[in-house]
């Protein structure tokens, strides 16, 4: 049983955990260009380029970790699963709208 079937306390399961690692070091390496390029005194176009870059690198990781924190509280077996993931779906569908 992996951590989305599992207690609604349990943490990321480690397919899911790589995953997100992954994530946070491509955005430490564009987090890395922005210093370079502000360092070496670059362009201001793409030194905004790579904050938005960056900015987009966070709004998908956070859309991952509330999608997971979601699936796994809201998703439960101990609840209506109809209901509830009819609502989970929702809350994801709207938080992703948010974060784009």
């Amino acid at each position: 049983m992996n951590a989305k079937e599992g207690h609604p306390n349990m943490p990321i399961d480690s397919r899911e955990q790589q995953k997100l690692i992954a994530r946070i070091r491509r955005i430490k390496g564009q987090v890395d260009a922005i210093e370079r390029a502000l360092t070496d005194k670059g362009h201001c176009a793409d030194i905004l380029m790579l904050l938005a870059n960056v900015r987009g690198g966070i709004n998908g990781l956070m859309a991952e970790v509330l999608e997971d924190h979601i699936r796994l509280h809201m998703m439960s077996p101990d609840r209506d699963s109809t209901l509830t993931s009819e609502l989970a779906e929702d809350l994801i569908d709207l938080v992703r709208a948010y974060l784009k």
